[in-house]
């Protein structure tokens, strides 16, 4: 391995991150411890209805494995027992992230020779450089889960990460002001938490240490491939998920390898200042379209049986937010399931995600399941939340369920007691393949 570039730290950033590493050992130890729109209008119309074409082989049962506050992939016996207690349970598939916000969580060849580390810091550290994606699938196997590794965060970054301080060219802007100022729109536009709701002087940190590789890049778009079929040809994955932030936030895309490439398809005419312009927008999202096309066809060119997941957000929300037009990516076969995360805790709210037009047009030709929340460190979610969901997801005939996460499933971050907790869900997934 290379030698890497010194990169100088504040002491704020190096106290940032000692506080985090002893918050994700503190959580180790206490988890462990104890284990036993008018243009969408108009788009949604052109999609009818379309007979089931992959039906699911049973329920999905699925939960979200991420590094975010949690402590799961840096001990070096926790995810035997986790995916064991999963199986008992009959949970029957895991999505293990494998790169987030710049960094992998797998040794990768392909990371190493962008951005000079092989895979995330903390948990080489930790796991003393071994494989903890490979741990996952072998364990995963054994206990009959299908393992779905996780794109997560998408084309987002540190901004002070070896990736950007590299390669600068790759980060997408927002439109300026000729004297150089931006025109009201953040630089680094504010992330979406509906993952994680952390306290707000950390959230704080983060907005402003993000950014977002610009996607219609054909050095980005290459990095990401390469990191996709790096894990499809390297591990005996059952599929790889795409995430919600696998797009562009509309405010973005003026910067200078973007804005000449518009000219040259529009006769020199730059992009518009507006960056809600409806064709704007739509050409924006075309070249991710074709990026995802060019994705699906080439992981099945090398394991034609690998899934292709995706954990969207509304439609709605994913187009007119981060152009990820992902009703043509169902549409045109480029997405084989699909979990929309519906993070509400008001049950009309929940229900109402679950009856959006778009929803149902891609239920109809492909398995759909729901992403639920189970809770985050500052908002815990309720086990009794947590089974009127599931039954509103069965009641309307959806191929399954995925948690987000791992550690508020029944540890004691949770508000009820991890056995309570663990006895609900023994309830909820009473038999291995029950669908109703």
């Amino acid at each position: 391995m290379g030698m890497k570039p010194k990169v100088k730290k504040s002491r704020y950033d190096w106290c940032l991150w000692v506080g985090l590493g002893i918050a994700v050992v503190f959580l180790w130890i206490k988890e462990f411890a104890f284990l036993p729109s008018p243009m969408l209008t108009r788009r949604l119309t052109t999609f009818v209805s379309i007979p089931h074409s992959i039906p699911a082989a049973s329920e999905i049962r699925g939960v979200w494995i991420t590094n975010v506050a949690s402590g799961v992939l840096f001990s070096p016996w926790a995810i035997n027992r986790a995916l064991r207690q999963l199986s008992t349970l009959n949970f029957n598939t895991v999505y293990p992230v494998a790169w987030n916000r710049g960094h992998t969580f797998y040794p990768s060849k392909v990371a190493e020779k962008v951005t000079g580390q092989e895979q995330q810091t903390m948990l080489k550290f930790m796991r003393g450089g071994g494989d903890v994606l490979a741990e996952i699938i072998k364990v995963g196997h054994e206990e009959k889960l299908r393992v779905i590794p996780w794109f997560e965060y998408g084309f987002m970054a540190p901004k002070n990460s070896t990736l950007t301080k590299r390669h600068p060219e790759w980060i997408s802007q927002p439109r300026r002001r000729e004297n150089n100022k931006t025109t009201g729109d953040k630089l680094e536009p504010e992330l979406n938490f509906s993952r994680v709701n952390i306290p707000d002087f950390l959230r704080d940190r983060l907005v402003r240490q993000q950014v977002w590789l610009n996607p219609f890049h054909p050095e980005v778009q290459e990095l990401i491939l390469n990191l996709i079929l790096e894990v499809v040809r390297g591990y005996d994955v059952d599929g790889i998920q795409i995430d919600d932030h696998f797009g562009l936030p509309v405010e973005l895309g003026y910067d200078e390898f973007t804005v000449e490439l518009y000219r040259r398809e529009h006769g020199g005419k730059t992009p518009p200042d507006d960056p809600r312009d409806e064709e704007w927008m739509f050409w924006r999202s075309q070249k991710i379209n074709a990026f995802m096309q060019k994705i699906f066809t080439s992981v099945k060119a090398i394991k034609p049986e690998c899934l292709i997941s995706l954990s969207p957000n509304s439609y709605e929300f994913s187009y007119g937010k981060y152009l990820q037009d992902w009703l043509t990516w169902v549409n045109r076969g480029w997405v084989e399931e699909l979990l929309l995360q519906v993070y509400r805790d008001d049950a009309k709210s929940f229900e109402a995600e679950l009856s959006q037009t778009a929803v149902q047009v891609a239920a109809a030709k492909i398995p759909v399941g729901v992403g639920i929340l189970t809770g985050t460190l500052t908002h815990p979610v309720p086990v009794e939340q947590i089974q009127e969901q599931v039954q509103l997801v069965r009641d309307r005939q959806f191929d399954g369920v995925s948690f987000f996460y791992w550690e508020t499933l029944w540890s004691y971050l949770t508000p009820d007691a991890p056995g309570q907790r663990r006895q609900a869900f023994k309830q909820l997934f009473s038999s291995p393949q029950s669908r109703t």
